[in-house]
């Protein structure tokens, strides 16, 4: 595999650049690179500028919306928005569920949810993880039983990310009670002001309202919202995951970090000189650098794999976990740099437009939110520990 870009690709590089250059609202960058709280107006307005570019569906076949990038296309964009400051994309829609929908789905369902997702009528959620369904998740209880023209669903799903802002749900729910656990499982997709659903918030260790649980109380879900077949949902949600996998690498979010981390760095002093002299912390810093550069590389492998007609597989899940271990170490060496600075974080201290004076250094309060939020890195998506199984059977085959 040649690791240097051709041509074509450094041109493509320069377009992407004067894209963002005169595109990216400022705000919104500013907010990023602070890491300070996005609105579901801020993400809905960077998602109707990639719209009308033509760049927001990267990998959906053009006759849907989609564009014609090939994965090192879709690798340069990565890197370079995180280094701009633009938003990391909504997941949910674009990238979870319309590859379902368009792999699986009828061509009804295509034609009706793949416009709605890529003008933003439709803001979907996840509905996998439930109470005791959460790595193990073919334990999930949530039953969908068929009833004439409508299932009727009952269960509960938590760590519903951003399900407060959600119009729409894609589910996981058991329809087959007598077969293996994996066998009973199928996708539905739900409208959220169906009646008898609730959203409970649930207020994370950042002090943040990003997930939730929801609630299905004799929910009725028209038969045609099911995708593909029923029962064989199970096949549907690894397919799905693959991709949630291999975007919570978070290659150009972690070089974005990293590079905030050596100017944060070389601004902090200790012993009169910058933080980054110091040999103990450089020497973390390298190793993070190093290691991310070989998970950079990793990634160059996979997407030469998929452009020659391979899918992410098990790779996937080696991305997920060193990519998350990577960002972690980025938080964790961030928090470090602030010191005791990062202690203290108010509510007030997160919106861009605070005025206020700052109970601590300027940086901290950010700093120290995306420290505990990002935690969950290695958890979600599928726990680390489920991902070294995965690689150690298919990989290794032990």
């Amino acid at each position: 595999m040649n690791m240097n870009y051709t041509a074509e690709e450094l041109a493509f590089r320069d377009e992407v650049r004067a894209f963002l250059d005169e595109k990216l609202p400022a705000d919104i960058a500013a907010k990023v690179k602070g890491f300070r709280k996005m609105t579901k107006e801020d993400h809905q307005r960077w998602q109707k500028i990639l719209v009308d570019q033509g760049w927001y569906a990267s990998h959906w076949p053009e006759e849907y919306g989609g564009v014609k990038w090939t994965p090192v296309q879709k690798h340069i964009w990565d890197e370079e928005s995180c280094a701009y400051g633009a938003p990391r994309t909504v997941p949910f829609g674009v990238n979870m569920v319309a590859p379902v929908i368009i792999k699986f789905g009828t061509e009804e369902q295509k034609q009706y949810y793949l416009p709605k997702i890529l003008s933003g009528e439709h803001w979907w959620c996840q509905g996998y993880s439930e109470p005791g369904a959460g790595s193990d998740l073919a334990s999930l209880k949530t039953r969908a039983v068929r009833d004439g023209d409508h299932y009727i669903v009952n269960g509960q799903k938590t760590w519903t990310t951003l399900g407060q802002h959600a119009n729409m749900i894609f589910c996981l729910v058991r329809t087959n009670t007598e077969v293996k656990n994996q066998e009973g499982i199928s996708f539905l997709l739900i409208d959220m002001n169906t009646p008898g659903i609730s959203v409970r918030p649930i207020i994370t260790l950042d002090g943040e309202h990003e997930v939730n649980e929801v609630f299905f109380q004799d929910v009725k879900v028209p038969v045609e919202n099911l995708v593909g077949e029923e029962d064989k949902g199970w096949t549907y949600a690894k397919y799905l995951l693959t991709y949630e996998r291999t975007g919570l690498a978070g290659i150009g979010m972690s070089k974005a970090a990293l590079t905030h981390l050596k100017e944060l760095a070389s601004r902090r002093l200790k012993n009169g000189k910058p933080l980054l002299e110091d040999p103990t912390f450089g020497q973390r810093i390298a190793k993070v650098e190093i290691d991310l550069m070989a998970a950079t590389i990793s990634n160059l492998r996979i997407i030469a794999a998929v452009e020659g007609g391979g899918v992410p597989g098990a790779e996937s899940s080696m991305l997920k976990v060193k990519g998350t271990e990577i960002r972690q170490a980025i938080n964790d060496l961030a928090r470090r740099a602030i010191g005791p600075y990062a202690l203290p974080f108010i509510e007030e201290e997160m919106s861009l437009d605070y005025e206020g004076e700052f109970l601590s250094d300027e940086n901290a309060a950010p700093l120290s939110a995306q420290y505990f939020n990002n935690r969950k890195l290695s958890i979600f998506g599928g726990s680390n520990e489920i991902q070294k199984n995965i690689v150690s059977k298919m990989i290794l085959g032990l």
